[in-house]
């Protein structure tokens, strides 16, 4: 769908089809998009979106929003959002977990109410590293660590690097292949998703987040809402542009072969942004994986059907406590 190159397309959260859309609708400049944008800056403080299960975290210096929930003395789960997008990702997933696990999610730098990095750390180095400082942080030694789309792609690869860290991985269309021509160099950011990430027009953010699903009806529109304001709240789509242009897929394979976790790879079939075939590929790679498709889903499958996605996991995470 996308007729641009973007950087980072196929695990960024709709990225290659932002453009296309972008590209087909009116400019994002107008003045009712200015006014909406700085509306939306402004409700943030007001809004619901911090809660009460929201902490201040001093994460290597980088004052992060952290939301905890479960019993503080069960096996941590450590959940990793995508771009753009926030902790609330994963909102179905920790409402289940919780019962049982310590639930622990971030708002990754230059996201939701964390906000820029003033050190711009947004490399994928650096966004894997960010878990193990965030498990630093809390004091947790070891963790099951999920992931989805950048999320995912930063999990496997701090799993890679810090394997006695992790106990299990469980990544949601993870990223690691190249697409769209980004591979060990970074690619340009087009103008129009610039444009985009900076503005955050509700109307395209809406049209780019109905494309993350397999079948769009499944969306609840209070989720783009959401999208649309943290991405306008505290320059983070500056940030968004300046981690764009740092992104880098380098050949993953001898990266891959080096996770030692058990790990369950969910995937989507419908997913736009990256080819499940990615997933099938990591799964032959990664000595202990396991990959589950679903035929319907889309790019974010722990969304669009988290029971069915969560039954996986249960059943993923029941076979390690046996064994």
């Amino acid at each position: 769908m996308s007729r641009t190159v973007i950087m980072g397309a196929a695990i960024l959260v709709a990225l290659a089809l932002i453009v296309g859309v972008i590209l087909n609708w009116p400019s994002p400049s107008t003045p009712e998009t200015d006014t909406e944008s700085t509306a939306r800056v402004s409700e943030i403080p007001d809004s619901p979106y911090w809660n009460a299960d929201d902490q201040w975290v001093e994460v290597a210096g980088l004052r992060t929003r952290v939301r905890q929930t479960g019993p503080q003395d069960a096996s941590p789960i450590i959940l990793v959002h995508g771009f753009s997008v926030s902790l609330e990702s994963w909102d179905a997933w920790a409402v289940d977990l919780s019962t049982d696990y310590r639930v622990i999610r971030a708002d990754l730098p230059g996201h939701g109410l964390t906000g820029p990095d003033p050190e711009k750390r947004y490399s994928v180095p650096q966004t894997a590293a960010f878990i193990g400082d965030l498990m630093d942080a809390l004091g947790i030694e070891q963790a099951i660590i999920g992931g989805n789309s950048l999320g995912g792609l930063a999990a496997w690869r701090f799993a890679a690097d810090n394997p006695d860290s992790v106990s299990a991985l469980i990544l949601v269309s993870p990223g690691g292949y190249s697409i769209n021509g980004v591979t060990e160099d970074p690619v340009s950011v087009p103008a129009p998703v610039d444009a985009y990430l900076r503005m955050a027009p509700a109307a395209f953010v809406s049209a780019a987040t109905a494309q993350l699903y397999g079948d769009a009806s499944r969306l609840d529109p209070a989720v783009p809402t959401r999208i649309a304001a943290l991405m306008a709240y505290d320059e983070n789509g500056a940030a968004m542009v300046e981690r764009l242009e740092v992104f880098t897929l380098p050949d993953p394979e001898a990266d891959l072969a080096r996770v030692t976790a058990p790990t369950l790879i969910l995937h989507g079939e419908r997913d736009a942004m990256i080819p499940v075939d990615h997933s099938r590929n990591m799964a032959q790679i990664i000595p202990n994986a396991h990959l589950v498709t679903f035929d319907d889903l889309g790019h974010v499958a722990h969304e669009e059907a988290p029971d069915r996605t969560l039954a996986e996991v249960r059943a993923f995470l029941q076979q390690g406590d046996n064994e």
